[in-house]
């Protein structure tokens, strides 16, 4: 067997590895608040990560992806040899799948992303030197630190403190929530929608622009609003005897509807965006060495998305408990409503970032999210320990897997010889 297509084979194992550690921290994050708040049983969770990162990956994730993660090193300073390309990028992948593992290990949800962009920098300076690396693109990639947990954060203290002023703190929560309900699904469906639309079908080049699909999501959202005020009226039927635990123990199986709808959305979204961007660096070896040269775009094909929507459900089912863990029951205490302000402002935050060209991270997004809703019933409803150790961890991942990336390439430039660079 020739060298290529040993090292074709080494690049898929390491590329289903690093799927399957992404099924095992960043989809068990997007899924944990509806594990942790009762909404999915773990087994279910799993169904519904299966059918709809599927559907993302297959049916919406076909996108061209920079050979380069989002750019950061560029192919002129480290050079054009095919095979550099694809001993760094697949050394890009073990780096990232080993913090990954280590994270999910720990229970810390971290971003995919950021792994990656890690890894490539530290692939970057080994062999381009400081100069090869786009530091105004690390700077943007950087802020999404900040960014993300703040907005979502944010956006999740504001929906959660007035789904509580106006329903749950009500005299009867019941016919608040029958009076208020219709009005409440109208941002939630448009939201989700303009989600889709505006970012989740990105993949498809569907290129719609921003005002129609945001006049696509409020119709979407008038008729959700429309079909909701008769199943609200007649489902919200008040009782004499009902005590108020009854009351408010029926308006919370609303919201565990609403968050299992949230969380379907919040799969495919991913399934559409991050896995492309994930087996990204895979996409890059495979096309790297069939075609003989280093292009600065690849088309991520069929078989790539493959892998990873087979290791991410693979992921999640065997190991994606630590992390569903944290985000569901370490942080704060969930609830089915609790736990559908928490996505809903994540969604919320996702679309308002993509629109004003801010950097985020999902991952980021969510857990800021959840602390949000978190800090909105008081402080002492977070436990500082558990958030200490998630917020160490996002500072850690970029060092951590350059560093690693760079022992990886030495291993692996003095086992072949001066390879890789001098």
């Amino acid at each position: 067997m020739d060298p290529i297509h040993i090292l074709l084979i080494i690049a898929t194992l390491i590329g289903l590895y690093m799927a399957w550690n992404i099924g095992a921290n960043d989809v068990a994050n997007a899924m944990g608040t509806s594990v942790g708040s009762g909404a999915l049983s773990l087994r279910a969770a799993i169904l519904v990560a299966a059918i709809f990162e599927f559907g993302g990956a297959l049916l919406a994730g076909g996108s061209v992806t920079q050979t380069i993660s989002k750019g950061i090193v560029s192919l002129d300073n480290i050079g054009h040899d095919p095979l550099i390309l694809s001993v760094g990028m697949t050394c890009c992948l073990l780096s990232a799948a080993t913090w990954l593992h280590v994270a999910s290990f720990l229970g810390w949800p971290v971003s995919t992303t950021h792994s990656i962009v890690g890894a490539v920098l530290g692939f970057g300076l080994i062999t381009g030197g400081p100069q090869a690396v786009n530091w105004s693109t690390m700077g943007s990639i950087s802020a999404s630190w900040v960014i993300s947990p703040i907005l979502g954060g944010a956006i999740g203290f504001l929906c959660f403190s007035l789904l509580r002023r106006l329903v749950l703190n009500a005299e009867e929560p019941l016919h608040a929530m029958r009076r208020v309900g219709p009005i409440m699904v109208f941002p939630i469906f448009a939201i989700l929608t303009l989600s889709m639309l505006y970012k989740g079908l990105k993949p498809l080049k569907l290129n719609l622009p921003f005002e129609h699909a945001l006049l696509a999501a409020c119709g979407v959202g008038v008729l959700a609003s429309l079909i909701a005020w008769p199943l609200l009226h007649r489902k919200m039927r008040t009782s004499d005897r009902m005590s108020l635990f009854d009351s408010l123990r029926r308006v919370e199986k609303i919201f565990l509807v609403l968050q299992i709808m949230t969380a379907c959305f919040v799969a495919f979204a991913h399934g559409s965006n991050d896995v492309a961007n994930a087996v990204g660096p895979l996409a890059a070896v495979y096309g790297s060495l069939r075609s003989g040269i280093t292009p600065e775009h690849v088309e991520v094909p069929m078989n790539v998305l493959l892998i990873g929507a087979v290791g991410i459900v693979i992921g999640l089912a065997t190991y994606g408990y630590k992390v569903m863990g944290t985000i569901g029951k370490e942080i704060t205490e969930l609830t089915p409503s609790r736990g559908f302000c928490a996505e809903f402002a994540a969604a919320t935050t996702i679309v308002l970032a993509t629109k004003l060209g801010l950097p985020v991270s999902t991952t980021h997004t969510l857990v800021g999210s959840v602390i949000g809703v978190g800090f909105a019933r008081s402080i002492g409803a977070i436990n500082m320990r558990v958030l200490r150790g998630i917020i160490s961890s996002w500072f850690i991942t970029v060092p951590f897997t350059a560093l690693l990336t760079a022992i990886i390439l030495a291993l692996v430039n003095r086992l072949l010889g001066p390879v890789l660079y001098p």
